[in-house]
């Protein structure tokens, strides 16, 4: 699965609740509109003193970590540091020195140790996009880069993107202000490659899948001969030496620092054309300009060059071997209950590349989920992130070795085990009857952090099913969900290119009005109360004409 397609796919921490405790670590109720606040469990309302680095600093503020079992994802982490990356971050804080002397000297040592022409350290991979965008529209011309993103009277405007690649981070390439460009063929390239064209973005493919529309290899076909810069994506892949992307026509590589090499979090590792990265450098922090709001730090940057280093004496064979056993240890606890099914897979692609455990059961014979055995160990003391899907007559849990730690796999095992032995009566498929009809419109104040929007959401019913529309602040689409007794469930997707937003709103029906919370995933929570719509039109009937008006 390629680096951010993740983000698209199985939920970190499901949201079922149907089998949480009752000392939930996420119990807390809603407040300031976020209802979800994390205190550990039995602590809800103490006082947390102090920072302290023992027996974990984050409990010392009332936060709860986690066992990670899903991966690289930034929203619990990242990854863990390489010791080495550590210490030579550690060694940067006590010294000064210039930063554009650091920058070239990084970027000859990462050369040297890549095979690439040059390399830098930005602060993580979006930025890394953002600076090379940057500096393929300006080349390099400061009088241009203090003008981001107003482009006018730029000569370079457009970045073309394959529809395949948009995603959630080419946020960082629009922070420019160019115009995207989508295509979906060759032929679609071909005709969108003009003078104003600056460069070229992709995500990273896998070099041994052929016969794919625009490949890397085809893009470069055309784009290098015109000289026109291509970007590849490959934040969540190994590091290959010599990098097999600009082997095969990219002139640039950008990497996430905090996922597969574990260096800094808050570090991306561009490689490539020198010329091009000298005024990606120029358009980095610490010079002024678009990108002095992404600030990498001494430590950082010496940090990533370590993680590099320590990459290439990495045992990778070891490291693998060891994953492998922590899965064997969980699958033959798990494998002893009955109608429990285990499979390893082994990931070949670059990306996301670590041992996968995938644990099956029916949930008509154990009577739970795999969405709901993730929210009660998401949720839960002690937590862990897990994957989780269901298809008919079957539901899963996966189990992703790459960031787990030595241990990990015996807390990972005994909390999975005991959940599926536990006793648990059928449960009944027999709804609540609604409490109300709710069809019809209803007026929807949403209330953010710091503002309000009004939307309005159009409702069908059919005993306890809905089904209807839900108009935001910019499109109409369509919503659907439940009402059990008093207890309405909505949910809906606002989707954009490479971005999506899903409402899932939460509430219950007191007469005339819904209200309670909007939940949207990364974007946290909201309240809302809904009114039915009152319409305001007299009742008097209507004269069709016989045809068109002898005046105007």
């Amino acid at each position: 699965m390629k680096r951010r397609k993740l983000i698209k796919g199985l939920s970190l921490i499901p949201i079922t609740g149907s089998v949480l405790s009752a000392q939930s670590v996420w119990a807390a109720p809603a407040e300031n509109g976020f209802a979800g606040t994390i205190l550990p469990v039995g602590t809800e309302s103490a006082a947390f003193g102090a920072l302290k680095n023992e027996p974990n600093i984050f409990r010392s503020i009332g936060v709860e970590p986690i066992v990670n079992c899903r991966g690289t994802f930034t929203i619990i982490g990242g990854s863990i540091e390489r010791p080495e990356v550590r210490a030579a971050m550690e060694a940067a804080s006590k010294d000064f020195v210039q930063y554009d002397e650091l920058a070239f000297g990084i970027g000859r040592r990462l050369a040297e140790l890549t095979g690439a022409e040059w390399g830098m350290v930005s602060a993580g991979c979006a930025a890394a996009m953002k600076h090379v965008t940057a500096a393929c529209v300006t080349g390099g011309n400061p009088e241009k880069l203090i003008r981001i993103p107003d482009l006018s009277g730029f000569e370079k405007t457009e970045v073309i993107i394959p529809r395949m690649s948009r995603n959630a981070y080419d946020h960082a390439i629009r922070n420019i202000g160019v115009t995207i460009v989508e295509v979906n063929t060759q032929e679609e390239l071909e005709s969108a490659i003009n003078p104003r064209t600056a460069m070229i973005y992709l995500m990273a493919d896998d070099p041994s899948v052929a016969g794919k529309p625009l490949t890397l290899e085809a893009i470069a076909k055309v784009a290098t001969p015109k000289n026109i810069p291509i970007l590849v994506d490959a934040a969540a892949e190994v590091l290959t030496i010599p990098c097999v992307h600009l082997q095969r026509g990219a002139t640039l590589v950008a990497y996430s620092g905090g996922k597969a090499i574990c260096g800094p979090q808050c570090a991306g590792l561009l490689l490539g054309k020198k010329d091009i990265l000298m005024s990606a450098w120029q358009a980095s922090s610490p010079h002024h300009g678009p990108g002095r709001d992404n600030k990498v730090g001494r430590e950082e940057m010496l940090g990533m060059l370590a993680g590099v280093e320590a990459w290439i004496k990495r045992d990778h064979k070891a490291e693998w071997k060891q994953w492998l056993s922590w899965l064997d240890h969980i699958s033959k606890k798990v494998s002893t209950i009955d109608g429990v099914q285990t499979k390893v897979e082994e990931p070949t692609q670059l990306s996301n590349r670590s041992p996968v455990l995938h644990i099956s059961w029916n949930p008509d014979h154990l009577h739970i989920t795999g969405e709901e055995l993730a929210e009660e160990v998401g949720r839960n003391k002690p937590r862990i992130a897990i994957g989780s899907r269901s298809e008919p007559g079957t539901t899963s849990i996966t189990i992703t070795t790459g960031q787990m730690q030595p241990g990990n796999e015996k807390v990972v095992a005994d909390r999975i085990y005991g959940i599926l032995t536990q006793k648990r009566s059928p449960r009944s498929t027999e709804m609540p009857a609604p409490s109300a009809t709710i069809s019809g419109r209803w007026d929807v104040k949403v209330e953010f952090f710091s503002s309000q929007s009004q939307h309005s959401l159009t409702l069908e019913q059919d005993g306890n099913w809905l089904q209807g529309s839900h108009k935001g602040d910019f499109s109409v689409r369509d919503i659907a969900g439940t009402i059990e007794g008093d207890q309405v469930k909505l949910r809906s997707v606002d989707r954009n290119p490479g971005d999506s937003i899903t409402f899932i709103f939460s509430g219950t029906v007191s007469g005339e009005t819904i209200s309670g919370n909007i939940h949207m995933g990364e974007y946290l929570t909201a309240k809302f109360t809904a009114n039915r719509y009152t319409y305001k039109g007299k009742r008097q009937r209507i004269m069709v004409p016989g045809g068109p008006p002898l005046a105007t």
